[in-house]
Parts: C-alpha cells; sequence; structure tokens
C-alpha cells in the first residue's frame, strides 16, 4: 500500500502551529506598514495594509498555480499538516518512504515543501485578513464615509470558504470540480480585497467614478460574467490537465472540429482522471474540455478590446488600457502553452494574467457609473415663461 494512503486525511494536530507559523509571517508585513504609517490616521494606514494585502493574495495565487502545475497538491496527502507535523522536516522518513515507493509520485520532498509553503503563504494572508476585519470592526467609528466593516468582514468570511476548499482539494485527492472552485474563490478573494483597496483611494480623492453611458456599463458588467465564465473552464481545463489535447493552432488535431465527447467532458462530480462511473476518461472528452475554452477565447477577446477602446472613449484610459494589454497578455500565454507543450512559467503566467483581469475589471467597475439621463429642460423654460397669476399681460 502507497505511505501517501496511510495517513488519516484530517489530523488537526498541526493547526496551532500552523496558526502560530501564520502569525509570525503575517507579523513582517504588519510590522512594515505600522512602521511606514505611525503617523497617519487609521484609514491610511488600513488602506497601506489592504494594498499589500492585495499584492501578497496576488503573490498566493500565482504560488497556488505553480502548486498545482508541479503536481504538487498532494505533496502532503493530509491536511493541514504533512503526515500529522506542521512541516516537512518532522515528516521526513513518511515521505522518504513515499518517494522511494514512487519516486514520480505524488509524494516527493519536493512536492511537500511547494505544498507546506503555499499552505503557509495562505495562513499568513488570512492572519492579514483578520487583522484588517477585526480593526475595521473594532475602530470603525474612527473610519470615514463610505467605509465600513462589510468588505472586510465578508473577505474574512470568503477566505474561510476558501481554506475549506484547500483542505477539499487535499483530501478529495485532486477531484477536478473542487480544484477548479479553489481555483475561482482566489480570483474572487482577490476581486473582494481589490474592491477594498479603491474604497481606500477614493475616500482619500483618488479613483473618483467616471459617469459613462448605461449601454457601456451594462457591457463591462456583461464582459465581466463573461469572463467569469471562462475562468471556470480555464480551470476546468487545468485541473483535468486537457491543455495539451490540442496540440496545435489553430487547428486542434489536425482539423478545427476534432472528435470530442461532450457529455463526459462536462459530467462535473467524477474523480480526477476518470468518469463517473470509474472509467478513464477519454482523450475525446479531453480535446472537448479543451476546445470549450478556446471557443470562449474566439469570443471574449473582442469583447475585451472592444471594451477598452469604448473606455478610453469615455475617459477611462487607464482602466481600458490595462484590459487591452492583458488580454494580449493572456492570447499570448494561451498559446505559448500550446505551441510550446505547456511551459510552466508561461502556465503560470496566464493564472496570473487572469487574477490581473479579475482586478481590472473590478477597477473599472469602481471607477465608474452609469451617467443619469437628464431630463429636457424645455418644460420648464416654458413654465418660467408664463407670468404669474393675477400679473396683466
Amino acid at each position: 500500500m502507497n505511505t501517501a494512503d496511510a495517513v488519516p486525511l484530517y489530523n488537526l494536530e498541526p493547526v496551532f502551529r500552523l496558526m502560530a507559523l501564520g502569525l509570525v509571517l503575517a507579523a513582517g508585513p504588519l510590522a512594515w506598514v505600522w512602521l511606514r504609517n505611525r503617523q497617519r490616521p487609521l484609514a491610511q494606514r488600513l488602506a497601506a495594509l489592504t494594498a499589500l494585502t492585495l499584492f501578497l493574495t496576488f503573490d498566493l495565487v500565482m504560488f497556488g498555480a505553480f502548486t498545482r502545475l508541479t503536481d504538487s497538491g498532494l505533496g502532503c496527502p493530509d491536511w493541514p499538516g504533512c503526515y500529522g507535523d506542521a512541516s516537512p522536516f518532522g515528516a521526513h522518513t513518511e515521505i522518504s518512504q513515499a518517494q522511494a515507493a514512487m519516486p514520480n509520485g505524488p509524494v516527493t520532498h519536493t512536492k511537500a515543501w511547494i505544498e507546506m509553503i503555499h499552505r503557509y503563504l495562505a495562513t499568513g494572508v488570512g492572519v492579514l485578513l483578520l487583522t484588517l476585519a477585526l480593526t475595521s470592526w473594532l475602530r470603525r467609528r474612527e473610519l470615514p464615509a463610505g467605509i465600513g466593516p462589510s468588505w472586510p468582514l465578508a473577505t474574512l468570511i470568503w477566505v474561510c470558504v476558501q481554506g475549506a476548499f484547500g483542505a477539499l482539494t487535499v483530501t478529495m485527492k485532486l477531484q477536478p470540480l473542487i480544484v477548479t472552485f479553489h481555483l475561482l474563490g482566489g480570483l474572487v478573494l482577490l476581486a473582494l480585497i481589490a474592491r477594498q483597496a479603491l474604497a481606500y483611494a477614493q475616500a482619500d480623492g483618488r479613483h473618483l467614478r467616471q459617469p459613462i453611458s448605461p449601454a457601456l456599463r451594462a457591457s463591462l458588467w456583461a464582459g465581466f460574467a463573461l469572463l467569469w465564465l471562462q475562468l471556470a473552464l480555464g480551470g476546468w481545463v487545468s485541473t483535468n490537465y486537457a491543455v495539451l489535447a490540442c496540440d496545435g493552432f489553430p487547428a486542434c488535431q489536425g482539423s478545427f472540429w476534432p472528435a470530442m465527447e461532450w457529455r463526459q467532458a462536462f459530467e462535473l462530480w467524477r474523480p480526477l482522471g476518470q468518469t463517473g462511473a470509474g472509467e478513464a476518461i477519454t482523450m475525446a472528452a479531453l480535446t472537448a474540455i479543451h476546445y470549450a475554452h478556446r471557443l470562449m477565447a474566439y469570443l471574449l477577446l473582442p469583447v475585451l478590446w472592444a471594451l477598452a477602446w469604448y473606455l478610453g472613449r469615455a475617459g477611462l484610459r487607464a482602466q481600458g488600457r490595462a484590459l487591452g494589454l492583458l488580454a494580449l497578455l493572456q492570447l499570448a500565454t494561451g498559446l505559448s502553452n500550446v505551441i510550446m507543450g505547456w511551459p510552466l512559467a508561461a502556465a503560470v503566467l496566464h493564472t496570473g494574467g487572469a487574477g490581473a483581469l479579475v482586478m481590472a475589471f473590478t477597477w473599472a467597475l469602481g471607477t465608474s457609473q452609469a451617467a443619469r439621463r437628464v431630463p429636457s429642460a424645455a418644460p420648464a423654460v416654458f413654465a418660467s415663461s408664463r407670468p404669474p397669476e393675477g400679473a396683466k399681460p
């Protein structure tokens, strides 16, 4: 029996040690923000901490992609520790036995460290989000109008949900649906923190809302919805390891409509690499998973570039430029994954570009508002031209 299967899935003994390590990791950013901003008002200190937390969360999403793409998601096959210990140091014997049994298997010393570093970083970010939520709640009367504890508290709740999906990712052996939700949850977390950072900037007089046409505002929301659909499809490609199901571009397997099995491709509740009936997933199903993501890209990329152009015309040039350039980055990295055989750097950057697009849309939506239609002034003019009652004509 594989040593990786001999450990309990849940072992809560290392929790407190991981929490202590998270406090240590978070102490550095907290001290840095406090020292640089100790003479400033509370809102500016929280704004600086929110911006730093956003940066670290983006790094966490990127490292999560690195963990998944290096097949390190089961580097420690239990949760939250590693073979019941808070670090791979204490699990050296168990990891060595698993690696000796399967040198290229899911458990190696390198993969264990990658997985645990991801958990350490996630714990540190969780401590920062807890600090933001508690401070915003306890000192809410000192914050300016428009900034309250609701967003930080919602973000704290969401990061707990995200942690639960992280645990399920391990205990359910990288089931594609769970891993996809975990990926999407990280991107939602980015959007929540980005919205808070923008709120602090607007309270400080920066990035104020720009009136745009209702049609453009509605188009922004529609584009954001399409982006989330594409992110879900992209996550499904990645978690099913279907990137190389198509070996060329623009054709796939020498055809513009290769053999595909759609029903099997989108059977959601199933183990990795298998169907719900326990059979090996077919190449035609993997091809369908890949091709669905590619077809959606054909729709989404023109939408992003059109939105970028219209935002520029509406006065939101920086936001439009961000959407346009990030769409180009996603095209380049997506093509690199297919043409160059899924290089690690391009694959990680593709996930980073997805996270950056989520933040760009959050920025564009947060700095725009639908312009109100101004009613015609003609009736008022005519009314004011009438003589008052009792006046002589």
